[in-house]
Order: C-alpha cells, then sequence, then structure tokens
C-alpha cells in the first residue's frame, strides 16, 4: 500500500512544487525567524534536494542561523555543519553531503529539522522516499527532542496515512500556507 502511496503522491509533489518553491523563496526567513532569533548558535537541518523536492538552497541568504546538511556514513543519519557554497560529496546514499572533515553535531547542536516528504498527515506520520533513514534517527530520545518539520506542498497533506510501528511522527509541516504545528513550539 505505501508503494502506490509513494507513487501517487511523488507525482502530486512534482506537480504542485513550483508554487511550494516560490513561496519558500520569499518567506522561508519570516517563518523561521523565531528560530533563528532564539537559536544561540544552535544549527537548522536543512536537506539536500532529490528529485521533486523543494529546493531551500535559494532561501539560505534568508536565515541568520548556522546550517547542517544530513550525512549517512556507516549506516546511520547523521547531520554535519554546511556552509553554503563548501564542497560536498556523496554519502553512502549518493547524496550530496558535507566532506569528512566538517563538524558531526549532536543534537543539542540542532535548533530545527526541516525533512522532505512526499506526504504527511494530520497526525504527523511522514510518507517519506522507504528508506527510513529519519525514523531511525528520530527514534534516539536526543534527536526526537529536537523539533523536525517536513517540507511539502499543500497538496500533499493527507487526512490519514498507514503507519508503520517504527514510524516516528513530525512536530507538523511546512507548505506554501505557513507553517502548521500540531502542538505549538516555545521560543
Amino acid at each position: 500500500m505505501k508503494a502506490e502511496l509513494r507513487h501517487a503522491f511523488r507525482q502530486l509533489r512534482r506537480q504542485h512544487v513550483a508554487g511550494l518553491q516560490q513561496v519558500l523563496e520569499q518567506s522561508l526567513g519570516g517563518w523561521l525567524q523565531p528560530w533563528t532569533r532564539s537559536a544561540a548558535g544552535r544549527h537548522l537541518g536543512l536537506f539536500w534536494p532529490q528529485g521533486s523536492e523543494p529546493d531551500l538552497r535559494s532561501s539560505l541568504q534568508q536565515l541568520s542561523s548556522p546550517l547542517a546538511l544530513p550525512v549517512v556514513e556507516a549506516g546511520e543519519l547523521r547531520y554535519r555543519h554546511w556552509l553554503a557554497g563548501e564542497r560536498l560529496a556523496p554519502d553512502e546514499c549518493g547524496i550530496p553531503a558535507p566532506l569528512p572533515s566538517m563538524q558531526l553535531l549532536s543534537a543539542e547542536q540542532l535548533a530545527l529539522l526541516l525533512v522532505p516528504a512526499l506526504a504527511i498527515d494530520r497526525g504527523g506520520v511522514r510518507l517519506g522516499s522507504g528508506g527510513g533513514w529519519y525514523d531511525r534517527l528520530r527514534r534516539e530520545p536526543a534527536w526526537r527532542a529536537v523539533p523536525a518539520l517536513v517540507v511539502l506542498p499543500a497538496a500533499c497533506v493527507s487526512e490519514r496515512l498507514p503507519a508503520d510501528p517504527w514510524d516516528v511522527p513530525f512536530d507538523g509541516w511546512l507548505d506554501e500556507l505557513g507553517l502548521h504545528w500540531l502542538t505549538p513550539p516555545r521560543f
């Protein structure tokens, strides 16, 4: 069932990502301003876009927080410090990631995670590409404590998605209509 949903939501995301992209370029910095003010040197965890995922890179000049990108190494997803424009190399999944010389970050060094998704439901269950990397990372209590939002077009928000026992619900989502928190954050 998840395979069929992935196919359907991947097509839906492809159809609607341009509208999301335009809004992110204009509004991402304003939406994330509470974190950039209260982050106290903590990193904003981004993602390197693949396929029809929204591209946050054009919005980076709006952000004043230090940045981090995920990297899969030794079979685990972790985050490394990243400076926009710095050289990247493929990680174990073939996705561009910071070089091993960049600082590996602990959960306490991140203020917020922005994660790609094919879909999310109103309970925070995310439908990703199927690797389970973010669920395994967020099963760790320290990483579960880092607020995490998925980034996707509003058309990809579903009432309910099938959940497996290992799925870790997200704290909300970011779409072209704004930020949607399941539980309002404290700054």
